[in-house]
């Protein structure tokens, strides 16, 4: 049996010494959640806080990328909602230049740089899926994003809400706290089977590949199983406010995680795969059936999804890759809109190849602590906007500011917080201690809003 040029080439490579990562172009794969709260797992995101991960969640493949590859302690959605979310991963854009809210007429993703036109840029030769949630008023499909492959239009009904669950009202509170699907809960399954086949085709016509594989898990309703549910209902009560049904939801979903790693390394791709993981914001405040006086679901950060503080925004956030340090950490600030730019540069991409409408940045340097020193983000901060919820953020380091707006547009007030080491906000306003600093962040973040023309606040 004859081998293809392209295997004899990286068999000659890898009997010099050389990876395949060293002269090929990568395959990347994007695994993105659904309301997941940056504790929401069973190994610390943050080694140094003890309280950032549940004793009662069972997700071990995700804490299996964590120990064999990065995680990322200050990882941040762009926004706390997912489809500006969405949105702004797929351009590399802040939710404050792409649109802070489910609908965004202004802007029409498929007239803008994505994620799979600037690694077409970089290499012709990439093929691109996007299956599972793809968002709600995304207005362009994925094809029209430059996707070769989808699941279509996709969006919460899909994987599983109440009215099509059988709730006639589709309200979360009029029907059970969950719901049972012996067969494909919330479409982890299906999503994680279309995700596969893509990659096994794409490896046997010798493409390099993206697929970004966007589950339904853990966005309500909650449905699971019936076989993880009697586990969990033996294992008692959860260590937070999530149920037990929620708990077996997010073990079936880490299961999804696990075939997509498993088919990585059944298919010999390891050595040149990028996996990264994040979800599109932070986990909910509650949930049906939860217990709402037991420890917040996002605890020990403060708020929650739709929320700018830390419970909103900060998520879980990590990767496996070539030449990824396993167990490595890194507490440099980085944002879901850092991808289309990291992806670009892990494709051989050029910067000449983006447009000035990118606001993220290749955080390919960041990395492997031995380039680590060289990466630089031209505006030094990370920005976030809400306008309908009348608020603004900037995350600079160490700090986060918090501007709160009034109703006619005219600044309410602000305050600073310091979240590393210590993430949690609530009582702990440094304002006063650090008053030039407050002043400096909030001219920063003012400026950035003018400059993008973002979204003013509109009256609730």
């Amino acid at each position: 049996m004859f081998l293809s040029l392209t295997r004899l080439i990286a068999l000659c490579l890898l009997i010099g010494g050389f990876t395949a990562s060293s002269w090929a172009a990568p395959n990347i794969i994007l695994i993105l959640t659904d309301d997941q709260g940056w504790s929401q797992l069973s190994e610390l995101m943050d080694p140094k806080v003890d309280s950032s991960k549940s004793d009662y969640l069972e997700a071990p493949n995700m804490a299996r990328m964590m120990n064999e590859g990065r995680r990322f302690t200050s990882g941040y959605s762009p926004a706390p909602l997912c489809t500006p979310t969405r949105r702004a991963i797929l351009c590399g854009t802040t939710a404050v230049r792409s649109g802070t809210e489910f609908a965004s007429p202004k802007w029409i993703p498929a007239e803008h740089l994505t994620i799979p036109k600037a690694l077409k840029a970089a290499n012709p030769d990439y093929r691109a899926a996007h299956f599972g949630k793809w968002g709600e008023q995304m207005i362009s499909t994925p094809e029209e994003c430059g996707y070769d492959v989808s699941d279509g239009m996709t969006g919460n009904l899909t994987g599983g809400m109440p009215k099509s669950l059988g709730i006639a009202s589709g309200s979360h509170t009029e029907g059970p706290p969950h719901f049972i699907d012996n067969e494909d809960p919330k479409r982890t399954v299906t999503v994680t089977d279309h995700a596969i086949r893509f990659m096994n085709e794409q490896v046997g016509a010798e493409k390099p590949f993206y697929v970004q594989v966007s589950y339904y898990a853990q966005h309500l309703s909650v449905v699971t199983r019936e076989s993880l549910l009697e586990k969990y209902e033996k294992k008692g009560t959860p260590d937070r406010g999530y149920t037990q049904a929620w708990a077996a939801m997010l073990e079936e979903l880490d299961n999804g995680v696990g075939r997509l790693l498993d088919a990585v390394d059944d298919m010999g791709i390891k050595n040149n795969t990028y996996v990264f993981f994040t979800t599109d914001n932070g986990g909910r405040g509650t949930v049906p059936g939860g217990d709402n006086k037991a420890m917040a679901p996002n605890h020990p950060l403060s708020g929650a999804k739709h929320h700018l503080l830390e419970g909103g925004i900060r998520v879980p956030f990590f990767v496996v890759g070539p030449e990824v340090e396993a167990g490595s950490v890194s507490r440099t600030p980085v944002a879901g809109y850092d991808f289309l730019p990291t992806f670009h540069a892990l494709a051989g991409g050029t910067p000449d190849q983006l447009t000035h409408e990118v606001d993220g940045v290749s955080i390919k340097a960041l990395l492997s602590d031995k380039t680590s020193a060289q990466f630089q983000r031209p505006q030094e901060a990370l920005f976030f906007h809400r306008p309908r919820r009348g608020m603004s953020a900037i995350r600079q380091n160490d700090f986060k500011l918090m501007v709160h707006w009034n109703k006619d547009g005219t600044l309410a007030n602000h305050e600073l917080y310091k979240v590393y080491p210590n993430p949690t906000e609530e009582g702990n306003d440094v304002t006063d201690k650090y008053p030039a600093l407050a002043e400096s962040l909030r001219n920063r973040l003012l400026a950035h809003l003018y400059l993008v023309d973002a979204e003013r606040q509109v009256p609730r």
